[in-house]
């Protein structure tokens, strides 16, 4: 992948969404191309993402948050696996805020 490519540009304005709805990054690694978490906490969920890179390295769970202390942490109601441009458009057009 080039460094002004498609892939890396699309990525970057997904990036920017995600951050514009609510995620927090910070990158778990170190050099410029480390992997991402992102966090965003709402009233009823919890959404995380981890970008280990374009391959099929990345994931992102969303858990629904309960007034009640769950036994084995909160219940995740949906999960996306595959390269960083899946898994951000997922998150970004299927997992509204709530």
């Amino acid at each position: 992948m080039s460094a002004d490519g498609p892939q890396l540009r699309a990525a970057k304005r997904l990036l920017d969404l995600a951050k514009r709805q609510g995620f927090v990054f910070q990158r778990v690694a170190s050099g410029e191309a480390g992997p991402l978490f992102a966090c965003r906490e709402t009233v009823e969920h919890r959404d995380e993402i981890y970008l280990g890179g374009f391959s099929d390295s990345c994931h992102a769970t969303r858990a629904r948050k309960s007034s009640l202390i769950v036994p084995g942490g909160l219940r995740v109601t949906a999960r996306v696996s595959g390269d960083a441009l899946t898994v951000l458009r997922t998150v970004i057009a299927d997992w509204p805020i709530t």
